[in-house]
């Protein structure tokens, strides 16, 4: 099998996908890391790891937890995406694609373990466990080997069916056929074609529904099956993820997902489409990788043990981590769908004393919905991390999410990183005197109503989700003493 051509060009397409993937991470941990998680960010990674123990997170930045330290990795790591997206990291020998490869899954592992619930995400661990694999698949020079690339079906089944499971067990809708009736107004972050998806006829989201079926519950056994029916199965998984991403943004989940479906692909088919043929006379295997492939597999069959019986399980957990290095995890999302879209709308006054008739004025978000008459953006597959906890934020109380607290203070403070991690900043020329946010239900509005006011939503104030604060609140400077931002 050393020479098997029905995954050399698999392979490499994989490698390429994921470097793009790996890409992306690296720009928002560039872009986002910092006033986030950094020295001075919403959550200081430096108070992270004064109260974790490094076994239970390892990560590099236990012994650099400044700010330094985290530009430098991300900096390294879009380095190393580069050369593995360019195929400079598998053109020489295979240390040195282990070596780039591993790097990446080192220096990812470090920002994903100490990010907290800024990266408490899914793909977070799919994007590592996939990275993982890739350490072994070796360079094009040599020999595919098949097994890791069958542990990258084995994980697209976990993901996939993983996923289904979650829904058939969660929310009725999914068994009625009803939930894409709100999926696409109350998801994440909408993207510009999710009004349009929303109002698509009632058998529409009755079929999608059935489909979305199809491919989680039954395709996914097919990944296993003989030629050509694995590359029929991959090919229906890709499909469906770009219907996913053309009606939102869910962050890197769905490219991700695309590029795991790569490992069923047939390479003899693949060639017939595109002109990359592999270099003359590959030699077999040796032993050594031989016995190294055969212990990856065992390694991982004992891993897989924990999932395989949490999905046959009625108390199946969703993106749960059997192990700090994220290795063989269990997946799913969406096992419930909202049928009400809340948002916390930011707001911010120069009164020095706000009352009934204080002016206040709205801190307007890169993605997530804010001005009704603004086109929800296009974002994926780029991750807004701070948006995305936004939205979790208006299902709960502030008292639930310690870091809005901090970035209130932030606003109050007109630090600079966090107010680029927003589209507008209101306050332009000085810091406001006082904050807070507002509680509002948003609704897309009906076809009638935009082409009569161009709004893309209508909202209704539902009431104060977090009260009037300035930096003298005694309240507020007690609780930012107490957590240690101040």
């Amino acid at each position: 099998m050393g020479g098997d051509s029905r995954y050399w060009l698999p392979r490499l397409l994989f490698q390429r996908g994921l470097g793009l993937v790996y890409l992306i991470a690296f720009l928002v941990a560039l872009n986002q890391f910092r006033p986030l998680l950094g020295e001075h960010g919403l959550l200081p990674v430096p108070l992270f790891v004064q109260r974790v123990a490094f076994r239970e997170a390892p990560s590099l930045f236990f012994l650099f937890p400044n700010d330094r330290a985290f530009a430098a990795a991300a900096w390294l790591g879009t380095l190393l995406c580069v050369l593995a997206l360019a195929g400079l990291s598998d053109r020489y020998r295979a240390w040195f694609s282990m070596l780039v490869w591993a790097l990446l899954w080192a220096l990812y592992l470090s920002f994903v373990n100490v990010g907290q619930t800024f990266y408490a995400f899914g793909w977070e661990s799919m994007l590592l466990e996939a990275g993982f694999y890739a350490i072994f698949l070796g360079p094009r020079a040599s020999a595919p080997r098949p097994i890791p690339l069958w542990l990258l079906r084995w994980m697209l089944f976990r993901v996939m069916f993983g996923v289904g499971l979650i829904k058939l067990r969660g929310d009725p809708c999914w068994r009625d056929f009803t939930c894409l009736d709100h999926y696409y107004e109350t998801q994440p972050v909408p993207n510009p074609l999710s009004w349009y998806f929303h109002w698509a006829p009632t058998w529409i989201h009755r079929a999608g529904v059935g489909f979305n079926h199809f491919v989680e519950l039954a395709v996914p056994f097919a990944y296993f099956a003989p030629q050509p029916i694995a590359t029929i199965a991959g090919a229906v998984t890709i499909v469906f993820q770009l219907l996913l991403m053309s009606s939102g943004n869910l962050s890197f989940l769905n490219l991700l997902t695309i590029v795991l479906a790569l490992s069923t692909l047939d390479g003899r088919v693949l060639a017939r489409l595109i002109p990359i043929r592999p270099p003359a006379d590959i030699p077999p295997p040796g032993r050594v990788v031989r016995y190294g492939m055969a212990a990856l597999a065992v390694v991982v069959g004992i891993l897989s043990i924990q999932p395989a019986l949490n999905m046959v399980s009625p108390g199946q957990l969703m993106n749960f981590n059997y192990n700090p290095l994220h290795l063989v995890n269990t997946y799913g999302a969406f096992g419930s769908i909202n049928q009400t879209r809340y948002e916390v709308i930011v707001e911010g006054t120069a009164d020095p004393s706000p009352g009934e008739g204080t002016a206040w004025r709205e801190y307007e978000f890169k993605g997530k919905p804010g001005d009704p008459r603004t086109m929800p953006p296009q974002i994926a597959p780029y991750h807004l991390r701070l948006d995305w906890l936004m939205w979790f934020a208006a299902m709960s109380r502030y008292t639930h999410e310690p870091w809005f607290i901090n970035f209130m203070a932030k606003l109050l403070e007109g630090d600079r990183a966090t107010l680029g991690l927003v589209k507008t900043n209101p306050f332009p020329d000085h810091p406001p005197r006082y904050v807070r946010a507002q509680l509002y239900l948003y609704r897309f509005t009906t076809p009638q109503a935009r082409k009569t006011s161009g709004a893309w939503w209508a909202r209704e104030p539902v009431g104060l989700w977090f009260p009037e604060v300035s930096l003298d609140t005694p309240g507020f400077q007690r609780i930012l003493v107490e957590q240690g931002w101040w």
